[in-house]
């Protein structure tokens, strides 16, 4: 394999790493809320974080035919979901929320960085382009508490 598309597979799987990550933690802040239009949007961010993961899962190995999930990418999912878990653990519901943001804010960082490279194939760059737009969009419309119905 060469260098640039090492480095690009390199940039996805963290991408999914971090999707996985987010996954579960939208999960355990659903369950760490009272605050019904909360635990809503957590239950939402985790089910689209869900597939956002298998859609991605598909189109790296159609892309990429010596993608693998396995060996030390496990590991560092593990590590990386220790950070998220964390995060997740406030008692109060504008800071799991402010969290909940602030990370979005960074996946959405990580996506353009891999929007850069010019030998993306186009199937995956159109689901990279399309899912970083929703996290994008609900940046821009949940940005606090009020905002969630």
């Amino acid at each position: 394999m060469n260098d640039v598309k090492e480095e690009i597979l390199d940039e996805l799987k963290e991408i999914l790493e971090k999707n996985i990550d987010a996954e579960k933690g939208y999960k355990k802040a659903s369950e760490n809320t009272d605050h019904d239009n909360l635990k809503r949007y957590f239950d939402r961010k985790a089910t689209e974080r869900s597939r956002f993961n298998t859609e991605l899962k598909t189109e790296m190995a159609n892309a990429y035919d010596d993608f693998d999930v396995d060996g030390s990418f496990t590991g560092s999912m593990h590590r990386a979901w220790m950070d998220v878990k964390a995060l997740f653990s406030a008692d109060d519901a504008e800071s799991m929320l402010e969290e909940s943001i602030k990370g979005d804010k960074a996946a959405v960082e990580e996506y353009d960085d891999v929007l850069k490279e010019n030998t993306i194939p186009e199937n995956l760059r159109a689901l990279l382009s399309r899912q970083r737009e929703t996290i994008q969009n609900d940046i821009n419309e949940n940005n606090s508490l009020e905002n969630l119905h």
